[in-house]
């Protein structure tokens, strides 16, 4: 039953005749009358031809070859420079039985030529044989033409999906509230420098400088959470900026501590960086009415420099490091201490 449908489908032809003797077109109208498979049109102004066609979403053209106005090779080059019409069959119509009119006529796109009046059952299997061979290749190019659009919007989905990832990848590397490298990329780091540095077997070292912002639990407390909020992503934003080596990290440690890891520095190097994050923070001069070392935000910083071998491991840094913050804290906050 599908394949009688399909080839009831494929047999539809849509003849549009483009001719400006009326007789003619009454002619081939009786020719086609009995045809249920095939839909008649008729034009008989030549500058409106290529607009029927595409109109009536012709099949099949029956175009005469001497016109007012335009001729009928210049219409079959019309329909075939456009792209709505440039593969429709275009039969040629004319009184001449010549060779060179033919040649002219297929010269110019025509895809058969008939003398006409021609014989009814010829020009109904012509019609017919035309349109099925078109839509036969019209179903093809939609067919490919779907393909090649199911692949593009897969590949713009795959596209898509890549980025959504990458997007995911990265927004589960940042902490949250301040948009900097967050607790678990800084374990990740820590370990993968470590290694990389041990593998080296060179004698360089990796240094930790750890950051706690000073008396920010009474800041919190007097100027609130959103305030205190707003003070962790400013504070972020501007020491962040002073750690411009690709291979360094600066990450939210938890709370109000931050960490610096940097590659191939030692303790030397490491307080450089430090001392420039607690100039920098200094110039950003950010209101702490409630601090006891200072009426803006100060930072205490604790350093550890390691060469990274089998006997030791990233906890080891990170205890180092800990245990310099505590005696910067403990020596009256504000300073940097570096781990001996």
């Amino acid at each position: 039953m599908s394949n009688d449908i399909e080839s009831n489908i494929e047999h539809h032809a849509i003849v549009l005749l483009v001719d400006d003797q009326a007789m003619v077109a009454e002619g081939i109208r009786r020719m086609l009358q009995d045809e249920t498979n095939i839909e008649f049109h008729y034009c008989d102004e030549p500058d409106k031809a290529l607009e029927t066609a595409i109109k009536i979403n012709a099949t099949v053209i029956l175009q005469d070859l001497v016109m007012p106005d335009i001729d009928g090779l210049t219409l079959v080059r019309f329909y075939k420079s456009h792209p709505d019409t440039k593969n429709i069959p275009i039969i040629v119509l004319s009184s001449k039985d010549v060779a060179e009119i033919k040649s002219d006529a297929f010269s110019s796109g025509a895809n058969d030529y008939l003398v006409k009046l021609p014989d009814a059952i010829e020009l109904i299997a012509r019609i017919n044989a035309h349109t099925k061979h078109y839509l036969t290749a019209k179903e093809r190019d939609d067919a490919y033409q779907a393909i090649q659009n199911m692949q593009q919007q897969l590949e713009d989905a795959n596209k898509q999906l890549e980025f959504r990832n990458e997007e995911l990848q990265r927004l589960s590397s940042l902490d949250g509230l301040t948009g900097v490298a967050n607790r678990r990329t800084f374990d990740e780091t820590l370990k993968q420098e470590w290694n990389r540095t041990r593998r080296s077997e060179s004698d360089n070292e990796v240094s930790l400088i750890l950051i706690d912002i000073d008396y920010f639990k009474l800041y919190n407390d007097n100027y609130g959470h959103q305030k205190g909020d707003e003070c962790l992503k400013q504070f972020s934003w501007s020491l962040n900026k002073c750690i411009s080596r690709d291979c360094d990290l600066f990450a939210r440690y938890g709370g109000e501590e931050f960490v610096v890891i940097l590659s191939n520095t030692d303790s030397k190097g490491a307080l450089i960086v430090a001392k420039r994050l607690q100039k920098k923070l200094a110039d950003e001069a950010i209101v702490h009415e409630f601090s006891s070392v200072s009426k803006i935000v100060t930072i205490s910083l604790g350093i550890a420099s390691i060469t990274p071998t089998e006997n030791n491991s990233p906890e080891d840094i990170i205890a180092k490091a800990d245990k310099a913050l505590y005696n910067a804290k403990e020596h009256g906050r504000n300073q940097i201490i570096v781990a001996s």
